[in-house]
């Protein structure tokens, strides 16, 4: 199936280069879009040294405009699966046939690589654990669906979530936020089980006590956003 992989990529000059020749050493049979969020650092002069695919946004969009940029991408150009995949190197191509393939198979429409199945390789901090699970409760208390791994940004999508996607994506910090338009709008979501790594490079959008902030406007988002997609079904 014709797969792309969104990169996302906001001052990565340290591990760009690394994360694309690792994707191409694993799964050269894949397209991939880098999409560069106005970078601050070097990280467009390494892309365009480098001849790799990439897009810039005109304005620093965050992740969620970034994701979406690389939707509305692989909208355009007819692609069956869209994979979301870091670009600061936490996420290791290896996986990337894993998290395809109950895509692929049409057992889900969103298959998410979460790291706390087998809980092999790195699990994050202690606190950043603390409030994943409160994400995750809020997201069984509202759907009924435990999803472990709700911040994992290492995901596969169907083209039915592809054309969703292109016109309904989260800002900020998107990856609760998506799974949750998913449940509510009738596509089906699993997790498989992957190995993460420590990033390589960059600085996470998560951190000290942004974290604390994060955790709360997150499960107010899926509060409101619980309400506003009940009746607007654009899935099965």
């Amino acid at each position: 199936m014709k797969t792309l992989v969104i990169i996302p990529c906001y001052n990565e000059q340290d591990s760009i280069v690394r994360v694309i020749d690792n994707l191409k050493s694993n799964a050269p049979q894949v397209d991939y879009l880098i999409v560069n969020d106005c970078s601050t650092d070097d990280t467009e002069k390494i892309l365009k040294e480098n001849g790799f695919n990439y897009i810039n946004n005109p304005i620093n969009l965050g992740i969620g405009g970034g994701v979406q940029a690389g939707y509305l991408y692989a909208q355009q150009y007819g692609y069956d699966i869209a994979v979301q995949m870091d670009g600061d190197g936490q996420h290791d191509p290896k996986y990337l046939s894993r998290v395809i393939a109950p895509v692929a198979e049409g057992r889900f429409d969103m298959a998410i690589g979460s790291r706390f199945i087998e809980k092999e390789g790195f699990q994050t901090s202690f606190m950043r654990r603390f409030g994943i699970n409160i994400i995750s409760t809020f997201i069984l208390l509202l759907t009924g669906k435990r999803i472990k791994d709700t911040t994992s940004g290492f995901r596969a999508c169907n083209r039915k979530l592809i054309e969703f996607f292109a016109k309904n994506y989260a800002d900020d910090y998107p990856e609760p936020e998506a799974i949750m338009a998913c449940i509510v709008n009738g596509f089906s979501v699993g997790e498989v089980a992957v190995v993460m790594e420590e990033r390589q490079g960059g600085v996470s959008s998560i951190r000290s006590l942004k974290s604390a902030y994060y955790m709360i406007k997150v499960c107010l988002a899926l509060v409101v956003n619980r309400i506003s997609f009940t009746g607007k079904k654009g899935g099965k």
